[in-house]
């Protein structure tokens, strides 16, 4: 009896690929940069599973170019707003996501950022690449101190959680959240607040973004929130590109209505050739690393894998998207 046939977007970790390998023959898209749309639909092609990007959007088109016996869609991301969910409940195919894997590497991520746009290292690197640096200087590349500052988590889920406990620990920092729901063990553990956006963005010396991308939290934090922060302020970003206005954001950093930003995450990605956030001082810029590290790498293939496993067999994904 032959084995079901699976697209594999993008190459992954080895261990993925090896699990899944005596439960179906792979259909592996082994380019560097994603399928383009053409690739998908023809990869998908006759398959029941799929082992998708946040990339590669899954819609009605690609269900219909993979067919009636298209079982499981298993997304190797934390997200899925790349996934139609609703058409893929009308026809029965499950989604799986790989979460709570890469919370540490993210926060890790995120606290960099915020270290390295606070005491300015993107600028010093460059001056001494470019051979600008003469001498030491009192005044030359003067940054932000961390220790006791205020940090504003905006969506205190795993990652925002694991970014406060670091700037507590680390620097005691005041620990203010923004969250559906309250969380009280935190709040007990490090003394957090929780509070209105507009407060914690008035009071923070630090924001950091956490919040999964939706239709309420798209340009969340626009031209009128980012007047209310500090002039000193450093906003991070780690979560998704569309929750930050960047329009917004460049004629904030541009005009110095605050200190710097630090991003992992943009839109497009990669960003623009054009955009000014590339060339603004004070905006440093990652290539959506957050989980780029071996062992979170590793567990997200994992984890894909078995999603996808499960659904080929008919089996509740051990790790379904909710």
């Amino acid at each position: 009896m032959s084995k079901p046939i699976v697209f594999v977007a993008r190459q992954i970790p080895e261990v993925g690929i090896e699990l899944i390998r005596p439960y179906a023959d792979v259909r592996l898209h082994t380019g560097h940069l994603p399928p383009t749309r053409d690739e998908l639909l023809a990869g998908v092609s006759g398959c029941q599973g799929i082992l998708s990007l946040l990339s590669d959007r899954i819609d009605t088109e690609v269900f219909e170019a993979a067919g009636d016996q298209l079982k499981v869609v298993s997304n190797f991301a934390v997200g899925f707003n790349n996934i139609d969910l609703a058409e893929a409940s009308r026809r029965g195919i499950a989604v799986g996501n790989t979460p709570e894997v890469l919370t540490d590497a993210t926060a890790d991520i995120a606290v960099s950022l915020l270290l390295a746009v606070s005491r300015r290292l993107p600028e010093c690197i460059r001056a001494v690449q470019r051979r600008e640096w003469k001498t030491w200087e009192p005044l030359g590349w003067v940054g932000l101190d961390l220790q006791g500052k205020t940090v504003g988590i905006v969506g205190m889920g795993r990652i925002g959680q694991a970014v406060a406990r670091r700037l507590h620990g680390g620097w005691q920092m005041k620990v203010l959240y923004t969250s559906r729901q309250p969380k009280l063990a935190l709040e007990e553990e490090l003394g957090a607040a929780r509070v209105s956006l507009d407060d914690l963005l008035r009071t923070s010396d630090f924001v950091s973004v956490h919040l999964p991308l939706a239709a309420d939290t798209e340009h969340v934090i626009g031209a009128r929130e980012l007047s209310l922060m500090k002039p000193q302020a450093v906003l991070i970003n780690t979560a998704r590109g569309e929750i930050v206005d960047q329009q917004a954001l460049e004629a904030a950093l541009r005009d110095r209505k605050i200190f710097g930003a630090g991003l992992d995450v943009c839109v497009p990605e990669p960003l623009a050739g054009d955009s000014p956030l590339r060339e603004l001082e004070h905006c440093l810029i990652l290539p959506h690393v957050g989980s780029a590290t071996i062992t979170a790498r590793n567990a997200m293939a994992e984890r894909s894998a078995q999603n996808l496993i499960a659904g080929l067999q008919g089996n509740a994904l051990p790790f379904p998207v909710h």
